[in-house]
Formats: structure tokens, C-alpha cells, sequence
């Protein structure tokens, strides 16, 4: 029959004991580093919330000109991008007034709206495309070809688009045609995101 030491046994459990100590101290540690952790990610979920709701804010409206009298534009030998250079409002500056050029600052559902006009008389036809990348999307026209047509018309459309961050859209007054400017501020570009995704 073997024979057991025990003082060497005893010493196997002293050790195994104090392993069993420093491994519930390297435990408690993962604890309070798993709590800092959490919180640390928690902080950082918030500020990337508050951030997207900062970004969200996307909203503008600008005319064409502002004038004191009237103004044709075209007709023009090709396609022309507008320039909406009267910023009624621009909050997220993502609409260049210099470009005509409405850049997505976040991905998401945008709204747009425009209005042209083509005064009576000038028996051309207006004719303005809303346009997102170098793609043509809705597009709205007036005829004044028509001579029995005695009053100002005007046009517009609008549409709702998913953008990516960075999307372009603009609008072009299409070749030989024309449009109408004054001080009634009644040409009009305007959008606004609806929500992020």
C-alpha cells in the first residue's frame, strides 16, 4: 500500500490555495476593467448619437437672384447648371450658393422642391431638370410657344431621394431654353433630409 506524504500534500494545497487567490484577484480586476470598459463604450455610443443628431440637421432654400428689376437666363448653347445665389436659409451648409451645388453631408432621405418661372411674351420655353451625380431625376417645363397664352407660368417639381454622403444634386436649365428672374423672388431651389439611415 503506498504512503502519502502529507506534509507535500499540504503544500500542494497551499499552492493550489494561493493560485485560487491570485486567480480571483485577476478576476475582481477583469470586473472593474469589464465596468470601465462599458462605461468607456457607453460614452462613446452617446457621443456618436449626439453627433448623428448634429449632422441630421440638414435644411435649405435659396432664389436666384437678388434684384430690383428683371432678369432672363438662356438660352444657353447647353445644359446650365442654376446658380440659387440668395440663401434664405442654409442650416448643415451643404448648399454651395456659388456652385448652385447641394453636397450630402450624411446618408439618408432627402426632400427637394423647385419652382421656375417663364413670364408671359417670351414665346421660349423654360424647361429645369433636378439632377443627382450626373443623372438627370425630374424635370418640370413651361410653353410659351403657345402665343394665346397671356400670363406668367410656372413650374417645378419635387422628389424624395436616398443620398450617400457626398451625393451631388443640382439644377440644370436644359439648352435654348430660358427662365425668368425678379425681384418677386418667385424661382426657388430648396431641400431638407428627412431622416438618416
Amino acid at each position: 500500500m503506498p504512503s502519502i506524504n502529507i506534509i507535500e500534500e499540504l503544500q500542494k494545497v497551499k499552492t493550489l490555495e494561493v493560485k485560487m487567490k491570485s486567480m480571483e484577484a485577476a478576476m475582481e480586476n477583469l470586473k472593474l476593467s469589464n465596468i470601465v470598459l462599458s462605461e468607456k463604450l457607453r460614452n462613446i455610443k452617446e457621443d456618436i448619437k449626439i453627433e448623428n443628431t448634429e449632422q441630421a440637421k440638414v435644411a435649405f432654400s435659396a432664389t436666384l437672384k437678388d434684384t430690383d428689376f428683371f432678369i432672363v437666363m438662356g438660352p444657353y448653347k447647353k445644359d446650365t447648371t442654376l446658380v440659387f445665389e440668395n440663401v434664405l436659409t442654409n442650416i448643415g451648409n451643404a448648399y454651395n450658393s456659388k456652385t448652385g451645388v447641394f453636397t450630402a453631408p450624411v446618408r439618408g432621405v432627402y426632400y427637394f422642391s423647385f419652382v421656375t418661372l417663364c413670364p408671359q411674351g417670351m414665346q421660349k420655353t423654360s424647361f429645369v431638370a433636378l439632377w443627382k451625380n450626373g443623372a438627370q431625376v425630374v424635370s418640370s417645363s413651361a410653353n410659351f410657344e403657345v402665343p394665346r397664352l397671356l400670363i406668367d407660368q410656372s413650374s417645378g417639381n419635387s422628389v424624395s431621394l436616398l443620398l450617400e454622403k457626398g451625393d451631388r444634386v443640382y439644377l440644370k436649365l436644359l439648352s435654348d431654353k430660358i427662365i425668368y428672374s425678379d425681384v418677386y423672388k418667385r424661382d426657388s431651389f430648396s431641400g431638407h433630409l428627412l431622416f438618416t439611415m
